[in-house]
């Protein structure tokens, strides 16, 4: 069913975008790999079957100039777009009274604003070819709350919002949404510093768990719509 698809997926480098990408490359799309670091892109690129097939486009998803560049490369190279998955995303824990401007500056401008610019502009061509599949991994703090994480859930929250709201308007064009909530997955999310949690990720969900998942989603079949899959570590668990 992804034989021959064009899918984009924007985080590439990281936990889940590296084993989504070599899920779809095994599938038999052409994956278009986004990050900020082209040598890291490289280095996912040539691990994957078929490794010729895929194209490599740096892009800092924050900058809405490099995202409308992005997607005018795709219009031009591929010609169209079958699949985008937003796959990036940072994170900051801290108590209310620790959390500065500059830390939900960067949380809005990643985890929000990229995903609000790099879905306008995969919709963009969706619509023209009439068919398509966005998929956001959210995580589950864009359905729960935790302590430290206002300013991570308001920047998630926010992509729940507004990826709803296009959903409905875009059925008529043919394009599926599908929100992705998952729990701790052992990823290098977890190793920066702005992330000081101390956590036993080895009962957390591995990344291929959560690239199968979106695999599942993308080979539905035509007239199935997965709305929201939420998958979370037994050790973990939110309803």
């Amino acid at each position: 069913m992804l034989q021959g698809k064009v899918a984009l997926v924007v985080g590439a480098t990281g936990g889940i975008g590296s084993a989504l990408c070599a899920r779809l490359a095994g599938a038999g799309s052409q994956v278009i790999l986004v990050g900020r670091q082209r040598d890291r892109l490289i280095q996912v690129a040539a691990g994957l079957p078929n490794p010729g097939a895929h194209t490599v486009l740096p892009t800092d998803i924050t900058d809405p100039a490099q995202v409308t560049a992005l997607f005018d490369q795709i219009g031009t190279r591929a010609g169209r777009l079958d699949v985008m998955v937003n796959a990036a995303g940072a994170g900051i824990l801290k108590p209310w009274n620790k959390l500065g401007p500059a830390d939900l500056e960067a949380m809005l401008a990643v985890n929000l604003k990229g995903s609000f610019y790099t879905c306008q502009g995969a919709a963009q061509i969706m619509k023209e070819q009439r068919g398509g599949h966005i998929c956001n991994v959210v995580g589950i703090l864009g359905k729960h709350t935790m302590p430290l994480a206002a300013a991570y859930s308001a920047a998630k929250f926010g992509v729940v919002g507004f990826s709803k709201c296009w959903a409905d308007e875009w059925r008529r064009y043919g394009i599926k949404v599908t929100l992705f909530y998952f729990g701790g997955v052992d990823t290098p999310f977890w190793d920066t510093e702005q992330v000081n949690l101390k956590v036993d990720r080895t009962k957390m969900l591995r990344p291929a768990t959560a690239a199968d998942a979106i695999l599942f989603a993308l080979q539905a079949e035509p007239q199935a719509v997965p709305l929201e899959i939420n998958i979370q570590p037994e050790s973990h668990v939110f309803f």
